[in-house]
């Protein structure tokens, strides 16, 4: 299970250099889902399968659909992939400086600290994800409304950055 979960972590590191690396959009989307996948599969680990599966379900179903919106938006001839100079060079510096970065914080990482969501609830009538995803609907509903008009803030300011100079869904008429 350990190898397991330094799989997912490395794949999760791995998709967020990949994204960060500032490639087309065609490229990154790969990234991202990798990342959605990766952090599903550290969830399912972790002792939340139902977390998991709602939130790969919802980013699937949503995020990637605004992302190829405005991926189509800002279709380039020649697109940059991971091999181009430039973003192997982004790559390689990321990735030092996520092993940098790991190097410091690798004298208080244990192994033993992975414990699952039901690891210490014997005698408990929910399970720990089940009990996280009701918390969101009762005392967390102004959140979800402000996560709501956020995303929608977010998807307006793609569109209108990758609009161009002439083209785009919210152009000047």
């Amino acid at each position: 299970m350990t190898f397991v979960m330094y799989l997912f972590l490395f794949l999760l590191v791995l998709g967020l250099v990949a994204v960060a690396s500032n490639p087309s959009p065609y490229f990154a989307a790969l990234g991202l889902v990798l990342v959605a996948g990766a952090g599903c599969g550290v969830l399912v680990g972790h002792g939340g399968p139902f977390l998991s599966l709602i939130l790969f379900l919802i980013y699937l179903g949503g995020m990637l659909v605004v992302f190829a919106y405005s991926a189509a938006l800002a279709a380039e001839p020649y697109p940059e992939s991971w091999g181009n100079r430039s973003v192997l060079a982004y790559m390689v510096m990321y990735s030092v400086g996520v092993i940098l970065a790991s190097g410091l914080c690798l004298g208080g990482w244990y192994e033993s600290s992975w414990v699952g969501a039901d690891e210490f609830a014997e005698l408990s009538v929910f399970r720990g994800d089940m009990g996280g995803v009701a918390l969101i609907y009762a005392s967390g509903g102004w959140m979800l409304i402000t996560s709501a008009y956020v995303l929608l803030l977010t998807l307006l300011v793609v569109l209108e950055l990758t609009r161009g100079l002439s083209r785009g869904t919210l152009r000047a008429v």
